[in-house]
């Protein structure tokens, strides 16, 4: 086991839990784990199953399980670290690299090429291996559900470069949906940008992200994707962010994208992180948590 860094020890006369975020009231385990910004939920419902989570000295085997302000919570031995205030950042992924934190095929991730000073951040949803593009990175495990839920409603846009031909009025009949293989996908707008040689240059609009839906409709079509781009989600765009890099969102402006219930849970109303009264450093990655 590893033993906590000197930020991450208890604070004498408050509760570890509280100091995790559970101020009033409880919540299920996985949810205190992802608003730590240990992990997604997911991962923190796998972790639970690994035995790597404790309440209270007991090792959970399920993760129906609820926690209040006074339980003391240990994964892997190490109490959670305090909550940082929720961030966002923009991050221009590389072809090449797959959107999660350890690949069973060795294959480079996206958060092992992130700067040393970032904090542990997860992905709202996901890239394949061959997508570029914009991927949004939070270090807030509820912030990353409630953007990447469907429900949301956000609209995501890829440019696509894809060898064949089609018709713009093909295209077109995207808008109500389209049933692949059995599985529905929702409404998609697709504009015929140009064509090169034996390629076409498409841009598309979706709401969903089923896993690979892109590439599903446009084979569907005739058409063989050799480049997807994804270029925002929702009011987020790429614009002229270098392969690689990543900057901030202030807070702010990701407040101004949110209803008022979901800014004042994730307590983002306030100072800047970017103001002078606001600004904090960003606290590093805690050493045992994969």
């Amino acid at each position: 086991m590893h033993k906590p860094e000197p930020g991450q020890r208890r604070r004498a006369g408050r509760p570890q839990a509280e100091r995790a975020g559970l101020r009033s009231g409880s919540m299920r385990i996985a949810k205190a784990l992802a608003r730590a910004g240990l992990c997604s939920r997911r991962e923190a419902e796998r972790w639970i199953e690994g035995g790597r989570v404790s309440v209270n000295g007991e090792v959970l085997e399920s993760p129906a399980r609820d926690v209040a302000p006074a339980d003391r919570i240990l994964v892997d031995g190490n109490p959670l670290p305090a909550p940082a205030p929720p961030r966002l950042w923009r991050y221009h992924k590389p072809k090449g690299r797959v959107t999660t934190h350890s690949d069973p095929q060795g294959r480079p991730t996206v958060f092992e090429a992130l700067p040393e000073e970032m904090p542990r951040v997860i992905s709202i949803g996901r890239l394949d291996f061959n997508t570029e593009g914009l991927l949004l990175l939070t270090n807030d495990g509820a912030l990353a559900r409630h953007l990447e839920l469907p429900a949301t409603g956000w609209l995501r846009r890829y440019r696509v470069r894809a060898h064949g031909a089609v018709a713009q009025e093909a295209l077109d009949k995207l808008k109500d949906g389209v049933e692949i293989g059995g599985v529905r996908y929702g409404p998609i707008e697709a504009t015929l940008e140009k064509v090169q040689g034996s390629n076409v240059w498409l841009m598309l609009g979706l709401r969903e992200g089923k896993n690979r839906e892109v590439r599903t409709i446009l084979d569907s079509l005739g058409l063989t994707v050799n480049r997807l781009i994804r270029v925002s989600f929702g009011p987020f765009q790429l614009l002229d962010l270098a392969p690689g890099a990543v900057e901030p969102v202030k807070r702010r402006v990701l407040a101004d994208q949110l209803p008022a219930p979901i800014v004042r849970e994730l307590g983002l109303t306030g100072d800047d992180e970017d103001s002078p009264r606001g600004k904090t450093k960003a606290p590093r990655k805690p050493k045992g948590w994969a």
